[in-house]
């Protein structure tokens, strides 16, 4: 049975003529087939429509490199996410009926460069927190690198602690999940009982998976990492330790003896044990405002370079502007959105008030080592165009991003039209470390004007240590000429000292089109 003539008659809007194609496959020119077997599905599409839409896939079909296989095979996708990031191409609809789905569709927005998805994905994952998924939603905005998300979802953890920890998802965290609900000051708990509990409970059951006998002590703390010095045992009485942590396999006799004597003795104490917290306060709940017009928005990490951090809330007035916080600071941040410096309460940016950003606190200026050009050879760029550059300081900073030049002006394959001064650019960015570990990244797109430098922003902000290799790559997805170049490998810039192109000289890749590193000398909560 064939396809009905005419159908364009009766699809009044183009999103009505997208769902017909997408579902009939009519005219479609590529095909995919994805995920795993035995689950594998094939899907029909169309590369004009797709391209439209992402710049992954454009690169794919209409680039320098473009996709030959038909089918193209994409294995790290489920076919039920593919199918929702099509349906959003084509209709501009999405329907987001499971917290997996919208984890999946996220991460597929992601690859294929979707920003507006990501947000919708993000959206849809903050309305359906709960204390049963908080946890695992942080893991997958932790990997996928969404600060604000991570933010929510400790929100959630540090308000409602008792019921994450009730939870039977608790016992399959990630170490690393439990390790930063230990880190945080402000819990809802009624004793530091219930977190050793709960670290007793997922070590029982990570030994468990691990075909570990979870009744020998040995094994319990193999797996647990440094936990045990993030329990406060010192806050609890002498009987909630006795009956608790003291009879607790997780602990030796010797250290349970230690500890106790401590908790006991208000004179000279004998030393804690190795490697135990000597800290006594409690982990206070956080604070209830009653005024209704102020609502709990989110938790502001506060830490040094060199530890994991602790939150503090943060506190909007639903009479105010958005940007205006109420926090526990004594004075008003200056809040850093993407790149510009605005002050959260009307204040001049020149005052000595910490600037806040996404993930950290910092005080100061920005910094921007520029580098100088010996001599511009230029490059044209016909699909991707990859450039990195490795480098070390030699004092600690804070990496915030990078500068890169846009297009020059040249003149077009039929030589008599002039490019625009103004284009979109397309860029990725990411900054790593010497084993090549992403510590940071950024998809950025934006209007910008020929010959000049673009500043991009990374997704938060890097703690470089001094004297450490680190290397910054850029990929730019724009069609066109570039000045790349060659720059010095040597530039001073305030007080810090950057060498460029060190280490393996491979690892560096047209760094000429690397301008500049932007930096500050403080950096909390990386």
């Amino acid at each position: 049975m064939g396809l009905p003539c005419d159908w364009q008659i009766n699809k009044q809007k183009i999103s009505e003529r997208g769902q017909y194609l997408l579902e009939t496959g009519q005219w479609s020119d590529c095909k995919f087939i994805v995920g795993q077997e035995p689950h594998q599905q094939t899907l029909k599409g169309h590369k004009l429509f797709l391209a439209m839409s992402s710049p992954v896939f454009e690169a794919m079909f209409f680039g320098g490199m473009a996709e030959k296989n038909d089918p193209i095979a994409i294995r790290d996708v489920q076919p039920e996410a593919f199918k929702a990031l099509l349906e959003y191409i084509y209709t501009d609809r999405v329907d987001l009926g499971s917290f997996e789905l919208a984890c999946e569709l996220c991460y597929c927005a992601k690859k294929y460069m979707l920003p507006s998805l990501v947000e919708e994905c993000t959206k849809y994952l903050w309305s359906d927190l709960s204390p049963k998924k908080a946890c695992r939603a942080y893991e997958f905005a932790k990997l996928f690198e969404e600060p604000v998300l991570m933010e929510k979802c400790l929100l959630i953890i540090c308000s409602k602690t008792n019921e994450v920890l009730k939870e039977s998802s608790w016992e399959e965290v990630e170490l690393a999940t439990l390790l930063t609900v230990l880190d945080q000051d402000d819990l809802q708990i009624n004793s530091e009982i219930e977190l050793f509990t709960a670290l007793e409970q997922w070590a029982k059951a990570e030994c468990a998976r691990k075909s570990l006998d979870p009744s020998d002590g040995k094994f319990l703390k193999s797996v647990i990492g440094n936990a045990l010095s993030k329990i406060r045992f010192l806050n609890l009485s002498p009987q909630e330790f006795a009956e608790g942590p003291g009879m607790s396999p997780l602990l030796t006799q010797q250290e349970a003896f230690a500890i106790l004597m401590n908790i006991l003795c208000t004179g000279n104490k004998a030393p804690m044990p190795e490697g135990f917290s000597t800290n006594a306060h409690s982990r206070a709940k956080p604070v209830k405002v009653q005024n209704s017009n102020i609502d709990l928005f989110k938790y502001r990490r506060i830490s040094t370079p060199h530890s994991s951090g602790s939150y503090i809330p943060v506190y909007w007035s639903s009479s105010e502007s958005s940007s205006t916080p109420y926090t526990l600071q004594s004075k008003p941040p200056t809040v850093i959105e993407s790149g510009i410096r605005k002050d959260a309460l009307n204040l001049s940016v020149n005052n000595s008030s910490p600037v806040v950003i996404e993930g950290g606190i910092r005080e100061g200026p920005k910094y921007y080592c520029l580098r100088s050009l010996l001599q511009q050879t230029d490059c044209l760029n016909t699909n991707v165009l990859d450039c990195s550059v490795t480098f070390s300081v030699d004092k600690n900073i804070c990496v915030l991003g990078v500068q890169v030049p846009t297009q020059i002006a040249s003149v077009t394959n039929n030589m008599n039209h002039i490019l625009d001064t103004s284009y979109t650019e397309i860029l990725y960015a990411h900054l790593l470390d010497s084993d090549d570990t992403r510590l940071t990244y950024t998809h950025f797109t934006t209007k910008v004007n020929i010959n000049t430098l673009v500043e991009i922003t990374f997704n938060r902000p890097v703690y470089i240590q001094k004297n450490k290799v680190y290397r910054v790559g850029v990929v730019f997805n724009k069609v066109g000429w570039y000045p790349m170049g060659v720059c010095t490998q040597s530039m001073a810039c305030d007080s810090v000292f950057f060498s460029f192109g060190v280490g393996n000289s491979a690892d560096s890749v047209r760094d000429g089109l690397i301008r500049s590193i932007v930096f500050t000398y403080h950096c909390l909560g990386t």
